[in-house]
């Protein structure tokens, strides 16, 4: 920008994009001076290097007011976790239930995972099945992105919220 521009000849284009031509950095710097605004280089690679005249500071004002709306907008997807032992109760079972179909109505995903202690993991057929019986009972609100699926003593699957069909 301005004084930092180290080329010789730069094209140059104004603040409502029409093209002034090549012309040496002293006098795009001197144009641009007259005119009360900034010498900014757009393109350095080009040959000759690209520079525009404009309001640099409110260039910079209404990009950070785009990338805040953009941000506004953008919808962060959380993973929220239930955990579990294979040996459950079946009314423990119907609350854990309720927490996981919560999370998928406030658009999170849910990592449902079964802890196996000590010689249960001999029985990981147990917590496979009160999985896939937690995935049955929430089908309607959502899509089992990962099958159960055996990490170290922790048995996982990942349920996802169903989109709204339009």
């Amino acid at each position: 920008m301005n004084d930092g521009i180290r080329a010789r000849e730069v094209r140059v284009v104004d603040a409502e994009n029409e093209q002034l031509g090549i012309m040496p950095l002293r006098d795009a710097l001197r144009l641009a001076e007259e005119r009360n605004l900034d010498l900014v280089n757009v393109a350095p690679n080009a040959k000759p290097p690209v520079c525009r005249i404009m309001d640099y500071g409110k260039f910079k004002y209404e990009q950070s007011k785009k990338e805040k709306e953009s941000r506004k907008n953008q919808k962060v997807v959380l993973l929220k976790e239930v955990r579990m032992t294979p040996n459950i109760d079946e009314h423990d079972l119907n609350v854990k239930l309720k927490n996981v179909i919560k999370f998928l109505k406030e658009g999170s995903k849910v990592k449902v995972s079964v802890r196996f202690r000590g010689r249960e993991i001999t029985h990981q057929n147990i917590g496979q099945e009160l999985l896939l019986k937690l995935a049955k009972s929430a089908e309607d609100q959502a899509i089992v992105e990962r099958m159960p699926r055996l990490e170290g003593r922790h048995m996982v699957m990942i349920l996802s919220p169903k989109q709204p069909s339009a």
